[in-house]
């Protein structure tokens, strides 16, 4: 359905419109509340995540994917208003309980509402689009921030309460996908099949366990490392605020994700953009080049973005119960198991030294190939 589409991407655009995502940690310590505090509160979130991830997508399933959308978007926007208003520890923790509930409820309904909306061949390209418009939010959000909003952070609160409105009433001209019968349970039973095809379904699994690892490569080098490693290479903090915005940027590159894969196929595709990160992994352990510190970080960014989308159509081609968010759930939550232990290793590593940490980045990159071709071999890609 384009109608669906149109919804789902205006819904990305605006939910990415977070107007102080530049100044986030800032506007924390403004209304009172510490780093250790902060950190302790994302940990809650985490955990959180984790236990809300499997119920979600059974409730989703049953109650359709449109409603869950809808709930989820005016959850988003309450969490906004906690946030916007914020004052101390216990606000801001209960804007990240509600943010959690969000997180896993979204998990696997806004991919199935696009992957049931459009026809099979064309899924990646709708993943590409979704994903670009989010980024194209932000970038929106940075640039106004930027230019008229400055260092008033309440402003840019809310700001971002009026674009999560607005993302609310889009939800509303959603039709469901999903067929739903009335009075219709999901027995405990039930769910323990939808998890032991999960488990044993060797083609998910090695694709999931694939591109977890390259996610978590990303998020780790682009969101964490990347300024230890300009800091390292002698980067200015103006300086890398820029850089921050040309990253921020490189996220719209999805969009080619379905052309590109369409011409080189999913097997040689993905497998070039692991061997680039694997390089690019390399090169950012040994190396204290502003210049190459930057390439090699964009680099691993492009590659995670090109990647994102179509990991997100291979996860749901091999899915085949129709309660599809309940499956996807479950593979979200194996993803966010092995990414505890992979950040747990990453930072161990840092603390030790960093170039250690980057080697560590690549040898996830090879375990991914790895992972990511075998799973593509037992579909017969």
């Amino acid at each position: 359905m384009k109608r669906n589409l149109f919804f789902m991407y205006s819904i990305s655009f605006f939910q990415g419109m977070v107007f102080y995502s530049s100044i986030a940690t800032l506007y924390r310590q403004a209304a009172g509340i510490s780093i250790f505090q902060i950190t302790m509160i994302e940990s809650i979130s985490l955990v959180l995540s984790f236990a809300f991830e499997i119920p979600w997508g059974v409730l989703a399933d049953r109650i359709g994917y449109r409603r869950t959308m809808i709930v989820c978007s005016a959850l988003f926007f309450i969490s906004k208003i906690i946030f916007w208003k914020a004052q101390g520890f216990a606000d801001f923790l209960l804007e990240r309980v509600l943010l959690a509930i969000v997180i896993s409820g979204l998990s696997g309904v806004d991919t199935s509402i696009l992957y049931l909306s459009c026809s099979e061949d064309d899924s990646q390209r709708a993943f590409g689009i979704y994903e670009g418009l989010g980024t194209a939010g932000l970038l929106s959000a940075a640039a106004i921030y930027t230019v008229f909003i400055e260092e008033n952070y309440r402003a840019a609160g809310f700001l971002t309460v009026i674009s999560y409105g607005i993302a609310v009433i889009l939800s509303f001209g959603l039709k469901e996908v999903k067929a739903t019968q009335k009075g219709e349970r999901m027995s405990f039973g039930h769910s323990l099949t939808i998890l032991k095809e999960t488990l044993f379904n060797r083609s998910l699994l090695f694709l999931i366990a694939g591109v977890a690892f390259l996610s978590e490569v990303n998020q780790t080098i682009t969101v964490f490392f990347n300024q230890l490693q300009y800091t390292k290479a002698g980067m200015s903090a103006r300086l890398i605020s820029g850089v921050y915005i040309l990253m921020t940027l490189s996220g719209l590159v999805s969009v080619f994700s379905a052309p590109l894969t369409k011409r080189l196929k999913p097997k040689f595709f993905g497998a070039i953009l692991f061997v680039v990160c694997i390089f690019s992994c390399l090169m950012l352990a040994f190396t204290d080049n502003p210049f190459i510190s930057v390439f090699g970080v964009l680099l691993v960014r492009v590659c995670f973005s090109l990647m994102s989308p179509l990991g997100t159509e291979l996860q749901n081609k091999v899915i085949t119960t129709i309660d599809r968010a309940t499956a996807l759930s479950m593979s979200a939550l194996i993803m966010d198991l092995l990414a505890v232990f992979t950040n747990l290793v990453f930072g161990k590593l840092a603390e030790f030294d960093l170039s250690t940490a980057m080697c560590f980045g690549g040898f996830l990159c090879i375990l991914g190939v790895g992972l990511y071709l075998n799973g593509l071999k037992k579909l017969g890609c």
